[in-house]
């Protein structure tokens, strides 16, 4: 019987109703949290800070985000026990569980589970309007590439996906706020997206300025989804003003993450905080419409924590056995 059957009997019955949260065992809870993020101007900052506000108000313990290098160093900073919770990509979580992260090469990172489905990454570029520069093969040799922050999502997969391309760039790293200002001041040519959308420094850049949002042809969304961990994307017409027509693309998805050793009850409830209100959730950032329980089986990657098992179960989604931790 779920939580909400169990109060609504008890008011039947003329009991005091208490909520989950309270019913809670906090005795091993910590008495703050922190989500890792990245870089601000990209949707992870939004997004996680978002959710770690929710969370804070829906449990009472105070929590917020804090701006990483994003999904490499999340995983880091989760399995060392340095945050409680943290967001990440699949690609990397399956390099760090092999013990290949570029962080922590040799070492297996795998006191970091999944929490909830967040949304898919698309690859996106983007250049200014008058750079003339309309699809990837235009990229001339030798264009100074923004990845954003080094060790990122984007930082690790982007430059391999455009050297399979054929492209050859200078590679730069920045936050995604910093290397928008970059672009529009001439210092570089390309700026190489791998976040939700919208991208909060790419719809502030089509207001200050005119842009192009350069997608894949077939051939090259093929090519790249044949060499790397990414499934086929469409960017919606709807999601920038630049965009006349959805716009092709590849992606990959997005989980919460938590440590491992952190307490079920603890997990348990932020987990349920973030699947119950996916109405507020979207009101933080866009892509969350996609953070509902039914994308709970685009994690094949890790383990989840007990406590993130225990609400999908008990609302109806089967975790084999195997991916609990």
């Amino acid at each position: 019987m779920n939580t909400r059957n169990v109060i609504g009997l008890a008011a039947a019955a003329g009991l005091a109703v208490v909520s989950a949260t309270a019913l809670a065992d906090r005795s091993e809870w910590p008495d703050s949290f922190t989500v890792g993020t990245a870089s601000q101007g990209g949707t992870y900052f939004t997004y996680g800070s978002g959710w770690a506000k929710l969370v804070s108000d829906e449990i009472g313990v105070p929590g917020g985000g804090e701006v990483t290098g994003g999904p490499n160093q999340n995983l880091a900073l989760v399995h060392n026990g340095d945050l409680a919770f943290g967001m990440t990509t699949m690609g990397p979580a399956a390099e760090a569980l092999a013990g290949q992260s570029p962080i922590a090469p040799g070492l297996p990172l795998d006191n970091a589970c999944a929490m909830f489905p967040m949304y898919e990454t698309p690859f996106s570029i983007t250049v200014l309007s008058d750079s003339g520069i309309e699809s990837i093969a235009d990229i001339p040799a030798g264009a100074d590439v923004g990845f954003g922050p080094a060790g990122s999502t984007s930082d690790t997969y982007f430059p391999r996906m455009l050297e399979t391309l054929g492209v050859d760039f200078n590679r730069r790293n920045g936050g995604w706020s910093d290397l928008a200002g970059q672009m529009q001041d001439g210092l570089i040519d390309v700026i190489a997206f791998a976040a939700g959308v919208p991208i909060p420094a790419v719809s502030q850049l089509e207001v200050q300025t005119d842009i192009n949002i350069i997608e894949f042809t077939e051939a090259e969304q093929a090519q790249v989804m044949d060499a790397f961990p990414v499934s086929a994307f469409d960017i919606p017409a709807d999601t920038y003003q630049t965009l006349d027509d959805a716009s092709r693309a590849v992606s990959m998805w997005n989980f919460a993450i938590a440590g491992c050793d952190l307490p079920q009850s603890l997990v348990y409830e932020a987990t349920r905080a973030v699947m119950e209100n996916n109405d507020r959730m979207v009101q933080i950032h866009r892509a969350a419409r996609f953070s509902v329980p039914e994308n709970y089986d685009k994690n094949t990657v890790l383990p989840f924590h007990p406590g993130a098992a225990q609400w999908f179960e008990e609302n109806g989604y089967a975790i084999a056995d195997d991916m609990i931790h």
